[in-house]
């Protein structure tokens, strides 16, 4: 019987297909993601937390939160966080989790306008269909003074070290998949988005043009990822 092949969304990111995709790795997206990282992704969520400066109180939104794995680790400081993906299957996976869950998409997302002290998304602004508009939807429901924290998958600096991984994320990274996660077919298509994705100054520019103020970023692990800020203004 011929194997059946894994599904992975195309570069055109349909929604539908994206959110199939994630339903797709739910069950074992946090195993796989410590292993394909190497467990820097904990080093990069302590590094988003901090970043984010939140305060007892303050309401905030981890968009694209997936299983909520971030968002218990923000609401540790003391801050309403609420959980928020549009793959239902993720949001299942992490059910046991003690903080809110709503399903929405980025795009339109389903909150007042100026709801939230702080928004973050990690690694989920890259799988959005139209990530200007999710841009400009995190504005609006930001509230004045409002900060933004995007933790994405962005270039390395240094040339060398930048064709080491690109060399990783092309071979390597759907073999050390096809042994972890459910859905290996999804880490093929999380290179290819990765190799497309704009770089820091190109993203920074996308986040400016969306109407965030004072866009600064910081790399992480020699740029593999980006962190990068700014604010609402009025």
């Amino acid at each position: 019987m011929a194997k059946k092949e894994s599904f992975r969304a195309s570069l055109e990111k349909q929604p539908h297909e994206v959110a199939s995709m994630f339903d797709g790795v739910a069950k074992r997206y946090d195993l796989t993601n410590t292993v394909i990282s190497a467990g820097q992704d904990r080093y990069w969520r302590w590094a988003t937390g901090k970043a984010l400066q939140l305060r007892p109180g303050e309401r905030v939104l981890d968009l694209a939160a997936g299983t909520g794995v971030s968002t218990v680790e923000f609401a540790k400081s003391g801050a309403w966080c609420v959980a928020t993906d549009f793959s239902r299957g993720m949001l299942a996976a992490g059910r046991f989790r003690n903080v809110p869950m709503v399903a929405g998409d980025a795009t339109a997302l389903p909150f007042a306008d100026d709801s939230f002290d702080a928004v973050t998304i990690s690694y989920g602004l890259r799988n959005v269909s139209d990530p200007d508009a999710a841009l400009r939807e995190m504005l609006r429901v930001s509230k004045p003074g409002g900060r933004l924290v995007i933790a994405e998958f962005s270039t390395p600096v240094f040339a060398p070290f930048r064709t080491l991984y690109m060399e990783y994320l092309m071979k390597a990274l759907p073999r050390v998949a096809r042994a972890v996660s459910s859905n290996p077919g999804a880490y093929i298509y999380l290179a290819e988005s990765i190799r497309a994705w704009p770089n820091q100054p190109q993203l920074a520019m996308r986040i400016a043009d969306a109407g965030w103020s004072a866009v600064k970023w910081r790399n992480l692990t020699g740029g593999i990822v980006a962190l990068h800020r700014a604010y609402k203004l009025g």
